[in-house]
């Protein structure tokens, strides 16, 4: 599974990448202005500092102003990926730019159907969120084992990556049930190699060490 980091925050993403654990990067206008800095700048400085995908979210809203934004965009840096909204302008617009050769992140995807509607329309990444599913009592994993399945059913290319992970047990059910990526807050991925026990048992080797004659 790959892991990218759901930040535009420069500091986090140096740091978690010295550990290896940075596959790609994901943003939205939110996560953008969160760092009150210009999109065109910071987007650029994260995609000189990653290798893989980094994904920067049109904000147009016709298929006009996508596909203007995409092109744009897609000047940017060799591993931008355009992310578009689920919407019918939104397919209207991954259907051009795929013929294009420009990837695409379809994001806000909430059932298989629209995850399925994006792969046929040529996206090359799904954005399925799962803690928001499950804000409305519905199961967020599950959907991602359904919209699994039947990619792989029908043979799409296109990777599942979950996003709106939430807690430790979100990403280890989306690795269990096979999805391609997931996307990570910072504030959540240092939970992930944490645990008490490890803790502990730290803190017991230290104390047993100063018992050894030395």
């Amino acid at each position: 599974m790959d892991f990218y980091l759901d930040t535009a925050n420069i500091e986090e993403i140096k740091r978690i990448n010295r550990l290896g654990l940075v596959d790609g990067v994901t943003t939205n206008p939110s996560i953008i202005a969160k760092e009150n800095r210009d999109f065109k700048e910071t987007i650029k400085e994260i995609c000189e500092l990653v290798d893989g995908p980094v994904s920067a979210e049109v904000i147009g809203l016709t298929v006009e102003e996508m596909v203007a934004e995409a092109r744009d965009i897609a000047t940017w840096a060799s591993n931008v990926v355009v992310k578009i909204p689920m919407t019918e302008a939104g397919l209207e617009a991954v259907n051009i730019l795929s013929k294009e050769g420009i990837k695409t992140n379809v994001t806000l995807i909430f059932s298989v159907s629209q995850g399925l509607m994006a792969a046929k329309a040529g996206a090359t990444y799904v954005s399925p969120f799962v803690g928001r599913i499950d804000d409305i009592g519905e199961d967020g994993l599950e959907l991602i084992q359904n919209l699994k399945t039947t990619l792989q059913n029908y043979h799409f290319n296109t990777k599942i990556i979950t996003a709106s992970i939430r807690t430790i047990n979100h990403l280890e059910k989306a690795a269990i049930a096979g999805a391609h990526i997931a996307t990570i807050p910072g504030s959540l991925l240092p939970k992930l190699w944490k645990h008490p026990l490890t803790d502990n048992g730290i803190e017991q080797f230290l104390a047993d060490w100063e018992s050894v004659p030395k």
